[in-house]
Formats: C-alpha cells, sequence, structure tokens
C-alpha cells in the first residue's frame, strides 16, 4: 500500500497501455480548495476514499498524516485501518453478516461507524454490541432528497430508531448525501440542494435531540453540494470525494474545470476505419467504464475527452463507443479525423472518476508542474485497495 518510486527515465510512453494515470498536481490543488472552503465554513472534512481507493491517494489530503476518513467497503475500511487510520465511517448500510468484521475493527481501536435506517438494522447493531461488550457506533441515514436509502427527518421511527442505539450506547449521530445535486444543472440549483442537505440533517439531529437522544455528528456532503455550500450551521463534517480526481460529470457541472481533472487513462490508437470516421484504440469499457453520465447533460462527452499525451485536449474528438478492449474516437461537427497513426499515444478523461478507477489496480503518477512536454515523466506508482 506504500508509493513505489518508478524506474529511471519511464514516461507515459513506456508501459503497456490501457493504463489509469493521476496528476499529484492538479490532485492536490484539488484537496487544497475543497479543504480550504471547509475551513470557511467551519466544518471538519471527511473525505470520502471511494473514489481513489488508494492510501497513495489519501497521503496527501493532510500532509502525509492520517485522518477522518469515509469508506464504502468494508475492504476499504481494513485496508485504511492497516495504514494507520483510526476514525473511519463505513457510508453504506450495515447488515448482520458484515459486524463480525466490524467489531474485529473496533477491538483493534478504530473508530468505525456504520450506517443504517431501520428498525431491524438497529435492533441487530444493538444486539451485536452487547453481545460484544462494546459499543458499535451508529449513524442513521436520512433522505435530504430520495436518491437511496434514508429516513426523512419527519418520520416517526427516526426517534425509535434513535432509542434502541441510545439504549445500547451506540447512536453516533446522523448523516444525508444529496445525491440528486449529481442532477443539479445551475449554480442557484446546487447552492439550493446543499442548503437543503444541510436543512434537512439538521432537523433530523434536533428531532432526536428534543427526544433527550444525544446527538454528536451531523454528517452531510456530496462533491457538487460541498462547493456550493454556503452555510452549514449545525452540521458537524462535510463528506466529497471525486473532487480528488473530478470528472466530465462535475466539470459539466461547472463544478470543476477540465483543466481540473487529475485522473485519466492512456491508451494507445491500434487502427483506423475512415470510412465510418473511426479510430480506434486497444481502451474499451474495461479501460473506461460503461459509465455515461454525461449523456443527460447539456454536452454528452460520450465515453470520455482524448487528449494528447502531454495532456492537451485534441478538438472535437470524443471516445463515441466501447466494447470491451476496444475505444472508437470519433470527431463532432462535421470536421477532419486528426492524423494519429498506429502507435499514437493518447490519454481519454472520464465521465467518472469513481468508475473508471475501479477499473484499474493503480495509478502511474505524474506532475503537470514539473513539465509534460514531450511525454509526462512517471514519478511514482500508487496502489489501489481491491477486493470487498
Amino acid at each position: 500500500m506504500t508509493t513505489t518510486p518508478a524506474p529511471a527515465a519511464q514516461t507515459l510512453n513506456d508501459p503497456d497501455t490501457p493504463f489509469a494515470v493521476v496528476d499529484v498536481h492538479k490532485s492536490l490543488r484539488n484537496i487544497e480548495r475543497l479543504q480550504a472552503r471547509a475551513n470557511q465554513l467551519g466544518v471538519a472534512l471527511r473525505p470520502h476514499m471511494k473514489t481513489a481507493k488508494s492510501l497513495d491517494a489519501a497521503a496527501l489530503l493532510n500532509d502525509g498524516n492520517t485522518c477522518p476518513v469515509t469508506v464504502s467497503t468494508l475492504a476499504e475500511a481494513e485496508a485504511f485501518a492497516d495504514g494507520g487510520y483510526t476514525d473511519i465511517t463505513y457510508a453504506v448500510g450495515i447488515d448482520p453478516h458484515k459486524l463480525p468484521r466490524v467489531i474485529a475493527l473496533l477491538r483493534r481501536g478504530v473508530t468505525l461507524r456504520v450506517l443504517l435506517d431501520s428498525t431491524e438494522q438497529a435492533v441487530f447493531v444493538a444486539e451485536a454490541s452487547r453481545q460484544a461488550g462494546l459499543p458499535i457506533p451508529a449513524q442513521i441515514e436520512i433522505d435530504c432528497d430520495g436518491h437511496r436509502g434514508g429516513l426523512k427527518p419527519d418520520d416517526p421511527t427516526l426517534t425509535e430508531i434513535g432509542r434502541i442505539l441510545h439504549d445500547a450506547a451506540c447512536l453516533d449521530g446522523v448523516l444525508t448525501h444529496a445525491g440528486e445535486s449529481y442532477f443539479a444543472y445551475s449554480a442557484e440549483e446546487q447552492r439550493l440542494a446543499a442548503q437543503s442537505e444541510r436543512d434537512i440533517a439538521v432537523a433530523a439531529a434536533e428531532r432526536l435531540r428534543a427526544a433527550d437522544l444525544p446527538v454528536a455528528c451531523v454528517s452531510a456532503g456530496s462533491t457538487p453540494t460541498a462547493h456550493a455550500a454556503e452555510d452549514l450551521t449545525g452540521v458537524t463534517e462535510l463528506r466529497a470525494g471525486n473532487y480528488m480526481f473530478f470528472d466530465l460529470v462535475m466539470a459539466g457541472l461547472d463544478v470543476c474545470q477540465v483543466q481540473d481533472l487529475a485522473l485519466s487513462v492512456v491508451v494507445t490508437v491500434i487502427g483506423h476505419r475512415p470510412e465510418y470516421g473511426w479510430i480506434v484504440t486497444d481502451g474499451g469499457w474495461m479501460a473506461m467504464s460503461r459509465d455515461r453520465g454525461t449523456a443527460v447533460q447539456a454536452q454528452d462527452q460520450g465515453y470520455g475527452l482524448v487528449t494528447d499525451l502531454a495532456g492537451h485536449l485534441i478538438p472535437n474528438l470524443v471516445m463515441t463507443a466501447a466494447s470491451q478492449e476496444h475505444g472508437t474516437l470519433t470527431v463532432r461537427d462535421g470536421t477532419d479525423l486528426p492524423d494519429l497513426p498506429v502507435g499514437t499515444r493518447l490519454r481519454i478523461l472520464p465521465n467518472h472518476a469513481c468508475a473508471t478507477a475501479a477499473q484499474h489496480h493503480g495509478y502511474h503518477v505524474v506532475d503537470s508542474s514539473k513539465g509534460t512536454e514531450p511525454a509526462p515523466v512517471i514519478h511514482a506508482r500508487w496502489t489501489r485497495i481491491t477486493g470487498w
């Protein structure tokens, strides 16, 4: 799980394609931007590591020191615990068969919070806590926009769940996620989504407190709302994950610019079909994922935008189709195909950084602040967490 120095003189021209690349300069800039905003809003930042899934990437967050993190699998929780992280939120609803792994991490001294939204879950968490002889910190998921799970803040079972958890010394707080903010297409819509997220999380916490149930943590956040929030009064922590890399969906929402995207995939031109207007590469959906998140935005970016190896966008060239190991590049607006001979290396900027990163075992790391011509030097290789 540690950074491996790259062999001398390796550049993006050297490894076999396709492979994932992270520009550490851009990633650091993205991290610093959101940290500054969290500081301005007066809340703690708990980055979600489901995007990068890497201890090496996490080391960028706090000058190499550990910090509170969010994870989406127990494998991630265990890997981050092995890396010295002791304050972890597992932000996916808990089920009974996962509790032995949760308890094992708690016995190691890791504060691992679980998430739930039903009395059924609360009962088995409370019972497992009593049997283990130690509290299992649990947060109640609050639904702020109908995106996935969670309770509405006025749901009558909210205080019932809170009481079950409190009686077992397990009640830690409430958590919400404005998943529909990924479809908030204007700055005002994103601001309103952030305001609603805050208001609903705080309302749920106040209902519990009114029932004499202590609420230590009020957790909220998504990448769009984290950047749009203007007032987080009553919220104790902010969560976001995509922001470390960003992607074309976030650029399409104007949360970032295309030049902020830190993740790309290097592919090689392997053929041409001029009769169809195609350039064919060796990077299909196994390299990019099948995510087509920009298809519902004003500008559909296909499977990704195309840059040269140095990271400069090639005008109007888009990855418009993918099979398992083949990518198809075409041009927009009736322009001519660029002259890209077989063997030419290109970089594809992804729609969804989380989904694209998940296709790769690790990242080759470049630093655009140190130059990119003619091909960026590989400064390190980062390992990704794998498994479930």
